[in-house]
């Protein structure tokens, strides 16, 4: 019997890699006649590069960038076993937890960090970029990541405009003469689970940017500097950016990689899948086993669980999702097309001893379920 496991990770307690070796190791004492592929997913967010490169997919690396208050740091990301294609997550080098709460300002963080991990990557021979958007510390609709590619976003006085969300309503021209020509020799794929446009009510800043420390005046401020730089965009390269869906996720980074890098945005599971080429290894298997930390209503819009379902009703195949909390009725389990969905939790407990007895009781539902599985095969 063939069991694909696909997973995300169950956030602080079990990595989506860790989740594979525990069913593996489960399969390997009990069940021999199990064949177990292990596929670590994420669903382009957070994890998303530990997950494609833990998999046996590549190796990883580390840049010395800036931080979004220009204070050095490592960033890791991805290369492929292709040695082509780069995978990265922004918040990497120029993510919210990279500063603290009383440092949170939109107005003067900036996404430089960011394209300095991009150009780190170039210079490693790769042209092929998935990156997820998620998570970002800024509101600078990537004049930052731009900036540290060769362009210059200039000033009244044809100067560089200052870093972060600051700049936004100072710029008046874009100079791509010394932009990195390598970008035009490369492809990037976006993963964005959001469709909100980049300026107005539930535009970047007005969605996002209270999340990251704007006060309210901020928020204005912030919307009418995104307005302008989409103008000075138009300007600059003909492309009207503004009510692009998605332009408005990582406060503008949506817009910046649709407008100067022909970035396509799409669902992050979406990216994974075919990345790690979920889809060939559950053809010929007898059941698979995703989950996450939690399966709940809204599993079925984005989540892993529900994209590797479709997936494999696609072929035929029975799923089961596991979890950490489950608060999914029958209904619910349907619409994320799981055939069934089991909980890990094996007693009322608090969160903390949920999360220390992640494994223990991950290994105990697992043994159950492959009992199940097995019972005829004795």
């Amino acid at each position: 019997m063939k069991i694909v496991v696909a997973p995300d990770s169950f956030k602080g307690s079990l990595s989506a890699f860790e989740f594979c070796n525990i069913v593996e190791e489960v399969a390997i004492k009990h069940f021999p006649m199990l064949t177990i592929v292990k596929v670590p997913l994420a669903d382009g967010g957070e994890g998303t590069v530990d997950s494609l490169i833990q998999g046996g997919n590549g190796q990883f690396q580390y840049a010395e960038v800036n931080d979004p208050l220009f204070r050095k740091i490592e960033a890791k990301y991805g290369i492929l076993e292709d040695k082509k294609t780069a995978v990265m997550e922004i918040a990497e080098a120029s993510g919210l937890h990279k500063i603290s709460k009383a440092e949170q300002n939109p107005m003067i963080t900036s996404t430089y960090g960011t394209g300095e991990m991009i150009k780190h990557a170039l210079d490693q021979g790769c042209r092929n970029f998935i990156i997820g958007i998620g998570g970002s510390a800024t509101n600078d609709c990537g004049i930052g990541l731009i900036q540290a590619l060769g362009a210059e976003v200039l000033n009244k006085n044809n100067k560089q405009v200052a870093p972060g969300g600051e700049g936004l309503l100072e710029a008046v021209k874009i100079d791509l003469d010394n932009f990195d020509k390598r970008i035009e020799e490369s492809t990037f794929t976006i993963a964005c689970d959001v469709n909100n446009p980049l300026t107005g009510k539930t535009g970047a800043a007005y969605v996002f940017s209270p999340q990251k420390g704007a006060t309210p005046a901020m928020v204005e401020e912030l919307d009418k500097g995104l307005k302008n730089y989409a103008k000075v965009i138009h300007n600059t390269i003909g492309i009207d950016i503004e009510n692009v869906p998605g332009a408005g996720a990582a406060g503008g980074l949506g817009a910046c990689f649709s407008a100067f890098f022909n970035g396509q945005l799409k669902s992050g599971i979406e990216i994974v899948l075919k990345t790690t080429a979920l889809e060939e290894k559950l053809k010929s298997a007898d059941i698979v086993i995703t989950g996450e930390g939690k399966i709940d209503t809204q599993t079925a819009y984005g989540k892993t669980p529900s994209g590797v379902a479709k997936l494999a009703r696609k072929h035929h195949v029975p799923v089961i999702g596991i979890c950490g909390i489950l608060e999914a009725d029958s209904e619910a389990i349907k619409e994320i097309e799981l055939d069934a969905a089991f909980s890990i939790m094996n007693r009322p407990c608090i969160v903390e001893e949920a999360i220390s007895d992640a494994k223990t009781n991950l290994e105990s539902l697992i043994y159950n379920i492959f009992n199940i599985l097995t019972i005829n095969k004795k």
